[in-house]
């Protein structure tokens, strides 16, 4: 993480994230997370952002809504030229950090069923598959949906 920073998203950053996330998930479905949208999700009180930096350029981000007893990863993206050093799971552990403080029991996501190399990412984070949607996405492609249960530690 050498000259990486991790910080919670801002309202300035939701057209990265928005262009990040039509060109890195979205492609090929159309662009539903546009800048409007995101600046909306991040303005919300139940939901998280969080960005990775390098000098002042986003590289990753995630995004998560926050229920009782669920967190829904809304959206996770790493820049290509940053993927396969740890960002991702640094990106998810944040997140389940919040969740567990929360009491929170379970962390939601879809993926897209052609995106493989996601799937096996978030299996090597303790998710498992709990069923498909087809024409989740844009009605053009399925999803797979996955849940990691939580662990709640004890204080001492």
């Amino acid at each position: 993480m050498d000259g990486l920073i991790i910080k919670r998203a801002k309202a300035s950053d939701a057209t990265t994230i928005a262009e990040m996330s039509r060109a890195l998930i979205e492609e090929g479905l159309g662009w539903s997370w546009r800048p409007a949208r995101v600046t909306r999700q991040l303005a919300r009180s139940d939901t998280l952002g969080v960005v990775v930096r390098e000098d002042r350029r986003v590289v990753a981000f995630a995004i998560a809504s926050y229920g009782d007893l669920q967190a829904h990863l809304l959206l996770l993206a790493v820049a290509p030229s940053h993927r396969r050093r740890g960002l991702g799971r640094r990106l998810i552990d944040w997140h389940e950090a919040c969740a567990r403080a929360a009491g929170i029991e379970s962390v939601h996501l879809e993926v897209r069923e052609g995106n493989q190399g996601a799937q096996r990412f978030y299996k090597t984070l303790g998710f498992v598959e709990r069923g498909r949607t087809p024409g989740y996405y844009s009605g053009r492609e399925g999803a797979v949906k996955m849940v990691h249960t939580l662990t709640v530690r004890a204080l001492r």
